[in-house]
Order: structure tokens, then C-alpha cells, then sequence
């Protein structure tokens, strides 16, 4: 890498109009409303980790599910990489950031991190030039689609049922999606409780990798042939690109295969789509580096003809799910959609199986409620 390449390099150079002054990060831990679990973990509460970035008088949010263990990763080194550059160029900063993490490993943790601050980065750019964040990134499309996400494999039939149900006569989903693979021998029954709950629309069945690839192939039969079940997420681990890639060549022919939730930049997309391993590739903003990588994400898809999934956290996703390309649906999970709700002024909700970028206010249009999280904060 040469000097001019460096991150450093750009630090005061002319044009700087608003230089980052701040960035903040606190953690918030809120219980579940239930008892959750899917096919391979469970869990009793989610971490919000909320940051804020200040410029030219101007504040803004990001945020990312993760662990308070990022907060002093965020406040004493990537808050310091950001303050090098101008709040107008938030790729720079995220190139800074992910040069930063090198040696402590880009994935996991401090992918998350990462991501938080990008969207708060995006989210002051928006606030400086006092558009919204959509159209700052260029709408592709006014609405998004979103499917109902939650049927956890600790609720029982009426729960369940009753979850998967108010998605579609509420909120007019036309797909809906249940966690699978804590006990396999129950999830045939599970299925179909869920399908005639849903009637006509779409039931997505998500293993978050429980099953072997024999197991996979086999449910994936059971589930098409008696519940017409056609999207089915991470069968097996993600980390076995070879057994997800022989599962998507025989498994049903209506059934399409998908993953990506765990891809942490660029690579592990790259990684999966070479091989061959999902027909729809799955992306989650507050994982992958935040808008940035989103999109980086999103070019993958384009240059592949791969339809592209948004993962869980909604109100995040909306504004880039309106830019990117191959945009199919964003995943409108329970946890994530009642925190938001809980916690933000502005987020969305759904009408007739779509939610829509808030165009009345600069940035993603998301203001946190700081008191009423106080109680939660970590």
C-alpha cells in the first residue's frame, strides 16, 4: 500500500467541510417478551449497542444487535479512525475502521461495531445535507416487502399460530417464516400448524444450521411435498459451504436455498456465492459493515443475478433495502421490530405487507428515546 492509499493519507485534506468531532457508543440489554429459541440456540434477552456521531452540530445514529463488549472497542479506537475524516465521506471512515481491526479479526464482534458506526456515519451525512437517507442513496423502489420472522421453536401451537397469523391479516404479510431444528421429530407437526395458519401465503422455514446435509435433504422433502414450503434458510451450518451448496442442488426444485446472515464483508459473500452454495443471498446492515457493506453486498448480487434478502433489524435496513438492486424482501423479525418500536421514534410499520422510508425527516428518520432505554442499559 502506498502513502496516498493509506487511511491517514486523507486526514485534513482540503474540502474538509465537516470533520467527525465525536462518536459515543452505550449497550442496552432487553429481555424477550418469551422464552426464544431456533435450532440452534436460545436466548432470554437482545443487546442493543446504540452509537452516535457528531459533525457541524449535527448528530447521527447507528445501531447494531451485539454484545456491550463492543462499546469500549467503538469508543477508543474506532471513534479515533472516524475522527480522521470528513463526516460528507463515510466510506473512508469505514476503510479506516476495517484497516483498524486487522489484527483483532474483522468478523464477529468487531464487524458489528464497525457497522454501527457506519450507519451513524450515513445517518449524520444525511442530517449535514438535511435529506433523507433514502434518497441521499438513491430509491430504487418506494416500498419494501417484508416477511414476518419469529415462530421460535419454544412457543407452542397457539403461540405460534397466533404469531404467524397476525402477520398476514394485520400487517398483510404474503410470506411468513418459523424457526425449526430444536426437536426435528415435533417440526413436521410444527409445519403444519404454521401452514394452515397462514392459509395461501408463503411459510419460509429457517434450521439456522441444525441440520446434516441427510437430514436437510429429507425435510426439505417432507416440508415442500405437505406444506409447499419454498424458501428454506441455513439447513446446515454456513460455515459448511460444501454441504449448503449440496443441499441447494437436491433439494426440491421449487425450494430455494438461503444464507448470509453471518457475512461479515464482502469476502464471505464472495466465498458463498462461488460456491454455489444459496439461490437468494442474505445480508444484515449491522453485520456487514453497515450501509457500506451493505451495498458492497448488494453489487455482489447485481454482478451474479442473485436476489438479495435483508436480515432481521428493519428500521435499519429500510432506507439502503430502497437503493439496493436485487432487493427482494427484508426479514421483519419479532425481537427486532419490538425493540424498535420500544426504543425509536420513527420506526416503521408495515401496511399491506410493505414499509416505507419516512421522507419527512433528514437521515433514516430514527430518533432514539434515551429514557425510556435508561432502564435497560448495560
Amino acid at each position: 500500500m502506498s502513502a496516498a492509499d493509506a487511511p491517514d493519507a486523507m486526514a485534513g485534506r482540503p474540502g474538509c467541510e465537516a470533520p467527525v468531532r465525536e462518536v459515543r457508543a452505550r449497550a442496552y440489554r432487553i429481555p424477550t417478551d418469551r422464552p426464544e429459541a431456533d435450532g440452534t440456540f436460545s436466548w432470554s434477552a437482545t443487546t442493543l449497542v446504540i452509537v452516535e456521531a457528531e459533525a457541524a452540530g449535527k448528530t447521527g445514529l447507528g445501531y447494531t444487535y451485539s454484545d456491550a463488549s463492543i462499546v469500549p472497542l467503538i469508543e477508543k479506537h474506532l471513534a479515533d479512525a472516524a475522527k480522521r475524516y470528513d463526516a460528507f465521506d463515510p466510506p473512508a471512515a469505514w476503510r479506516a475502521m476495517t484497516a483498524l481491526v486487522r489484527n483483532l479479526g474483522r468478523d464477529g464482534l468487531a464487524a458489528t461495531a464497525i457497522s454501527a458506526v457506519d450507519i451513524a456515519l450515513w445517518d449524520l451525512k444525511a442530517k449535514l445535507l438535511e435529506v433523507p437517507l433514502a434518497l441521499l442513496l438513491g430509491r430504487l423502489r418506494d416500498a419494501v416487502p417484508v416477511y414476518g420472522s419469529g415462530g421460535f421453536t419454544t412457543y407452542d401451537d397457539d403461540e405460534l399460530r397466533g404469531q404467524l397469523s397476525h402477520w398476514v391479516e394485520v400487517d398483510g404479510c404474503a410470506f411468513v417464516k418459523m424457526k425449526v431444528g430444536s426437536d426435528p421429530d415435533r417440526d413436521p407437526h410444527r409445519v403444519a400448524v404454521a401452514k394452515k395458519a397462514i392459509g395461501e401465503r408463503m411459510l419460509f422455514v429457517d434450521a439456522n444450521g441444525a441440520w446434516t446435509v441427510s437430514q436437510a435433504l429429507d425435510y426439505a422433502e417432507r416440508f415442500a411435498d405437505e406444506a409447499d414450503v419454498r424458501w428454506l434458510e441455513e439447513p446446515v451450518s454456513s460455515d459448511d459451504l460444501a454441504g449448503l451448496s449440496r443441499v441447494r442442488e437436491r433439494a426440491p426444485a421449487r425450494m430455494e436455498i438461503a444464507a448470509g446472515e453471518y457475512g461479515w464483508n464482502a469476502d464471505s459473500f464472495r466465498r458463498m456465492v462461488a460456491a454455489g452454495a444459496v439461490d437468494v443471498l442474505q445480508a444484515d446492515v449491522t453485520r456487514c459493515g453497515g450501509y457500506t457493506g451493505f451495498l458492497q453486498a448488494a453489487a455482489l448480487c447485481e454482478a451474479h443475478h442473485l436476489p438479495l434478502s435483508g436480515h432481521c433489524a428493519p428500521a435499519a435496513h429500510l432506507p439502503v433495502a430502497c437503493a439496493a438492486t436485487r432487493l427482494r424482501h427484508l426479514e421483519w423479525f419479532h425481537d427486532h421490530v419490538r425493540i424498535e418500536h420500544m426504543l425509536f421514534d420513527g420506526a416503521p410499520t408495515p401496511r399491506d405487507g410493505v414499509i416505507v422510508p419516512n421522507l419527512s425527516r433528514p437521515g433514516h428518520g430514527l430518533i432514539f428515546k434515551h429514557a425510556d432505554a435508561e432502564e435497560f442499559r448495560v
